[in-house]
């Protein structure tokens, strides 16, 4: 890959990571549709950026399920799904048009379908052992 392309990728995969994360306070701009072109621009791009993307301790397991199962985890969904109706109705609080308070309700409701259909994660525990506590025996001598 020429090095103005490879440079063109990063700097996609940077803008596109910077607007996902805007987009998890900012309800009308969505957060997973740009985290995967960040993934797609870095994995493009730069081996260690999109190593560093997927192994991210907030959106790296996220991503990797979505990308690899279609899916998420059931605490995922609820948590998105409330921070995003909680965020929608403070925005409606300091809106006074009707017009972008029913754009705001359709997108909502457009995500928490879109969320909902998606497959639901169960992740595998490992079997814990249960420690096994040796008693001493008492001399009845």
């Amino acid at each position: 890959m020429k090095p103005v392309v490879r440079y063109l990728y990063i700097i996609l995969g940077v803008i596109f990571l910077s607007l996902g994360v805007i987009g998890v306070f900012l309800p009308i701009l969505p957060t997973t549709p740009f985290l995967l072109l960040t993934s797609f621009c870095f994995l493009r791009s730069s081996k260690r950026l999109y190593n560093w993307l997927i192994n991210h301790r907030i959106f790296g397991v996220f991503i990797y399920n979505y990308l690899t199962y279609k899916s998420a985890t059931k605490n995922t969904k609820i948590g998105t799904i409330i921070f995003l109706w909680a965020s929608l109705f403070i925005s409606s609080l300091f809106i006074s048009q009707f017009a972008i308070k029913l754009v705001l309700l359709a997108v909502g409701i457009g995500v928490t379908i879109h969320i909902c259909t998606l497959r639901t994660f169960v992740q595998k525990r490992e079997t814990q052992s249960i420690p096994q506590f040796e008693t001493a025996r008492r001399n009845t001598g």
